[in-house]
């Protein structure tokens, strides 16, 4: 396991970024409920209509953030993923989408970065969720540096927008673009790693001749990119992402409909759930997605 805790943690990026922001965009409106409320405290007082902590009422922030939307606002709502997502996704399905109005959705805890807090703060589903949702953009950030330009350019444009954020994250940034980044080019195969992922990744397949691709921005799905790898390799695609396996299974079906491929993917189990304590590192090891065990399932499969 080579990924750490980073200098600055993406969330202190991320309120960084926002309080600027607040300063530079007056269409920007901060709704949080109660979770990182803390960070606003100063920005409250300069923008007191703009930052509004609404406690733990989840429901209730969508559906303001709606109206704020189609009052002209650029709403921002904060919390943990299970709260931002699940909890209020009937509002994140009327309040925005039918109402096709934009908000940018920021939530922080993944699928386990903290497993003593239980079940409760995990959320390994809400890429999954959000994918039955037409019109989302979801960005996925392995490093502190690559979440203030994702965010500038969320908080600049009128779409849905959901940006995950890690206590986790690679050791190194990789800089933002709209398709995905070829890291390392082979024969045998494509791997794929969404998001804070990456340095295992990295690890597991130093020694194996495989393409590997790199994405912060993982809706809209760069069918362009993969099709690009594939066609310079074995069609053999492995995909690693860090929430629920197979995610993305779909999509790279779409990218690769008229060519026969091989899949296999990585995440969190979908047949069950691991109700253990731990650390995350330790959880890695369990559902299979440390280097090592990568090294040995990557290897395998391409061989």
């Amino acid at each position: 396991m080579t990924a750490q805790l980073t200098r600055k943690q993406m969330r202190t990026v991320w309120a960084e970024t926002v309080v600027e922001s607040l300063d530079a965009d007056p269409r920007l409106v901060v709704l949080t409920a109660d979770i990182s409320s803390w960070f606003f405290w100063e920005a409250k007082k300069e923008h007191p209509d703009r930052v509004v902590n609404l406690g733990i009422r989840e429901q209730a922030m969508i559906d303001i953030a709606g109206g704020f939307a189609l009052a002209g606002m650029r709403p921002m709502v904060h919390t943990y993923g299970p709260f931002l997502i699940e909890r209020p996704f009937e509002q994140i399905k009327i309040g925005l989408g039918h109402q096709d109005v934009g908000a940018v959705l920021v939530s922080v805890g993944a699928s386990y970065d903290d497993p003593s807090w239980g079940r409760t703060h995990q959320a390994p589903g809400d890429v999954a969720l959000l994918d039955t949702l037409p019109g989302w953009t979801v960005h996925v950030p392995g490093h502190e540096d690559e979440v203030a330009p994702l965010l500038r350019e969320a908080i600049a444009g009128d779409g849905r927008v959901y940006v995950r954020l890690s206590e986790r994250a690679n050791s190194e940034a990789v800089p933002v673009s709209d398709g995905f980044t070829v890291l390392k080019r082979g024969a045998r195969g494509v791997v794929l790693a969404v998001g804070p992922v990456l340095d295992q990744v990295l690890g597991a397949t130093e020694t194996l001749d495989v393409t590997v691709l790199y994405a912060s921005t993982i809706r809209p799905f760069d069918h362009a990119g993969l099709r690009a790898a594939v066609g310079a390799a074995r069609p053999d695609v492995v995909l690693v992402e860090p929430y629920l396996r197979g995610t993305s299974a779909f999509e790279v079906g779409e990218a690769l409909a008229d060519v026969p491929h091989r899949l296999r993917s990585f995440g969190t189990w979908r047949d069950r759930e691991a109700r253990v304590y731990g650390t995350a590192e330790e959880h890695d090891r369990l559902l299979g997605v440390d280097a090592e065990s990568l090294k040995a399932s990557i290897g395998d499969f391409i061989s």
